[in-house]
């Protein structure tokens, strides 16, 4: 390692140890139907044995970040109880932590209204901490990031605020907010889910998306939302207020996704918003490649979780007609494969796959209790979940509707209230 390198590590270690990161976590999720009805988006399970929210966290933990704040509000007891069982490692005395900051009216009688609010109505805590940078995360998307690299050129070009932003078909791009850049990559035009994306000069086919990812030096995130706050005609949001009222008057840049991605090499930048059915299906099926885009075994960037206590999984029964096996699938502690058969799957923890059961291309969550001869495919099977002997799902889509949520693409959501069980934990 060259002097260079070791002075930009430095130079990043203590940029780092002197940010704050906020994760807003309070999201209602309604996209992702039956899936939020009980739990904040953050809160779903994701990949086997995470929580969506892991990921952030173990983002900022990896690049050296040690204080953060996770901003909830919407059904947050799930969120929050994980939060306290699997992230209270970080030492207090040297100043680490991980705080939980529900909407609590500190500033005024009201929930929070917009993102912005959401970080306004904890000013005197951020104060408090007083951080030299903050950075703002979304805490309901699937990604590996050095906020460090990022935080470095927020430095490097004297920005007021940077926005982590990546290039999305324009066909798609009215679901985030959409940048102009210049030739410096300073932000001079910024919409908001806009109605007919702006594209890419070099290609017309993408445009420069936010990430919803921002870094702000600490005094002048504070002085400006405290400027909008006192403005009546604001929603109190990032992307619909703050970001365009600053764009035209301050330094506000935007740093590409792949300049700190952790991905691995001759591979995509990996970033997914799992907010629909759809998505969260599709993304959950992708880590059942033999070689997928994110790495969950990459010892050199782990993402943190809490692990419940579970025995080994378990494979039983050898005979013909009945053997317990699983292939192209992910599977957790304490699964029990009992004479069933599991392809292209997703099994999270604690869950039995019993006699001549067969699925396939299914995400299976905590405590499932799938019974003999039962069949499953594309389909998402929620927390705590018995399914009876025989039932057959996501092989007729309009017999599914008759009961069951049924997505656009075809994917079929089972809950526990939807096969009318009342034993459900919604964790």
């Amino acid at each position: 390692m060259s002097p260079r390198d070791i002075a930009s590590e430095r130079f990043i270690s203590v940029l780092t140890k002197n940010t704050m990161a906020l994760i807003l976590a309070g999201g209602r999720g309604s996209r992702l139907k039956d899936l939020t009805k009980w739990r904040a988006k953050p809160s779903v399970q994701f990949g086997g044995k995470f929580r969506i929210i892991d990921f952030p966290l173990s983002n900022c933990i990896n690049s050296g970040i040690r204080r953060i704040g996770v901003v909830t509000q919407y059904k947050a007891h799930s969120l929050i109880q994980h939060i306290q069982h699997g992230w209270s490692f970080l030492r207090g005395e040297f100043n680490e932590f991980v705080e939980l900051l529900p909407a609590q009216q500190r500033m005024q009688e009201e929930w929070y209204k917009g993102t912005a609010d959401a970080v306004y109505q904890n000013i005197d805590i951020l104060r408090g901490h007083a951080p030299r940078h903050i950075i703002i995360l979304a805490g309901d998307h699937i990604y590996k990031m050095d906020y460090g690299k990022l935080l470095a050129a927020h430095v490097s070009t004297q920005a007021d605020m940077t926005i982590a932003c990546l290039t999305v078909p324009v066909a798609e791009a009215s679901a985030f907010g959409v940048m102009t850049v210049n030739t410096e990559r300073r932000i001079v035009a910024f919409d908001e889910k806009p109605e007919h994306p702006n594209p890419l000069p070099e290609d017309p086919s993408r445009a420069l998306a936010s990430m919803g990812i921002y870094v702000f030096s600490a005094d002048f995130l504070l002085d400006q939302l405290t400027r909008d706050a006192e403005d009546n005609t604001s929603t109190h949001d990032f992307g619909h207020d703050l970001i365009p009222w600053l764009v035209p008057r301050h330094r506000v840049f935007a740093q590409p996704f792949e300049e700190s991605c952790v991905c691995e090499p001759d591979t995509p930048p990996y970033w997914r918003d799992v907010g629909t059915v759809d998505a969260y299906w599709d993304a959950n099926m992708e880590m059942t490649k033999v070689i997928p885009d994110l790495n969950l075994y990459d010892k050199n960037w782990p993402i943190w979780t809490y692990q419940e206590q579970f025995p080994p999984a378990k494979f039983v029964f050898d005979e013909d007609g009945r053997r317990g096996y699983a292939v192209d699938s992910l599977i957790s502690g304490g699964n029990i494969i009992s004479g069933g058969v599991v392809r292209r799957s997703v099994l999270f923890s604690d869950v039995h796959v019993n006699a001549n059961a067969l699925v396939e291309d299914a995400v299976i969550l905590p405590n499932v209790r799938i019974g003999k001869d039962v069949r499953l495919k594309r389909v998402v099977v929620d927390r705590g979940c018995i399914i009876p002997e025989g039932l057959v799902a996501g092989l007729d889509p309009v017999q599914d509707r008759e009961r069951y949520y049924v997505s656009e693409n075809g994917i079929t959501l089972i809950t526990a209230e939807m096969l009318n069980q009342r034993n459900y934990h919604p964790g």
